[in-house]
């Protein structure tokens, strides 16, 4: 369901600015040691579509397949923090196999810090998302199902090969894998769609990808961070969501962050964590 969106202009001055800054053109006298440890920051931002911003708007032109947002939490992190390089290979849709194959260059023994959202493609997610806001309870909870299979047997796997190639390629790099927020807020605000059932159903298989991804990800040596209480009163359903519900006219976008789902759910976590 990717599509091309037009960047603004000052979204792409953000995105240069971010892959090229490497520190203030006057030196201050005492730089402090934040300042010193920014200016030496290689960063490089890898995984799917909550990585690489769907959902938040302002997206680049540049690989517009990938909808990569000018305010993804990458690239604010990036600008906030003045990193030596900054690489965005975030792409919407990618699965690990993706990762692994398309996003990896940037990565070297210089590399000081990765993130990474990865898993809910290869879980299926979108497939299950667009089974459930179908008519009937039946199929949805199938799918759900078949997803948490899929987690639980496979999806270990793809995350053990895609985290060896990381560290391989970043020996030195500090990475942090971030993980996903519950879709719902049960006995919410919304007046149709899903029955509460299933939109427990949902929140649970999100809690299981959290855990396998978790579990891969310490176990390689890497920092996990759980968006889930970030999140915690802005899902769907909410007073003040920070996801988008469906949208039939725009369902690239749907179950996605918005901008302020990046900028107060997921760059904080990256910043506590980095």
């Amino acid at each position: 369901m990717s599509r091309s969106r037009i960047a603004s202009h000052a979204s792409s001055a953000v995105l240069a600015a971010a892959c090229t800054l490497a520190g203030p053109a006057t030196a201050p006298a005492a730089p402090s040691t934040e300042a010193m440890h920014s200016e030496a920051l290689d960063y490089v931002a890898l995984g799917d579509s909550y990585s690489a911003g769907v959902g938040a708007g302002s997206y680049f032109t540049s690989a517009s397949d990938c909808l990569r947002s000018g305010r993804a939490y990458p690239v604010l992190w990036a600008a906030a923090h003045a990193p030596a390089s900054f690489s965005f290979t975030a792409c919407n849709g990618a699965r690990t196999s993706d990762v692994m194959s398309s996003q990896l260059g940037p990565l070297s023994p210089r590399t000081d810090l990765v993130s990474i959202t990865v898993g809910g493609s290869d879980s299926g997610f979108s497939s299950v998302m667009a089974t459930c806001v179908l008519p009937g309870t039946k199929a949805c909870f199938s799918a759900v199902t078949k997803a948490r299979t899929f987690m639980d047997g496979t999806l270990p796997g793809n995350l053990d090969r895609l985290y060896s190639a990381i560290r391989g390629k970043a020996p030195a790099a500090h990475v942090v894998v971030l993980g996903y927020p519950h879709i719902y807020q049960l006995h919410g605000t919304c007046s149709g769609g899903l029955a509460d059932t299933e939109r427990s159903a949902l929140n649970a298989a999100v809690d299981q990808l959290n855990r396998v991804i978790a579990k891969r990800a310490v176990d390689h040596g890497f920092t996990f961070a759980d968006p889930r209480a970030a999140f915690a009163g802005h899902e769907i359903c909410s007073s003040t969501p920070w996801l988008h519900s469906v949208d039939w006219l725009d369902l690239t976008e749907s179950y996605h962050p918005t901008a302020p789902g990046q900028s107060q759910g997921y760059l904080p976590l990256l910043t506590g964590a980095a």
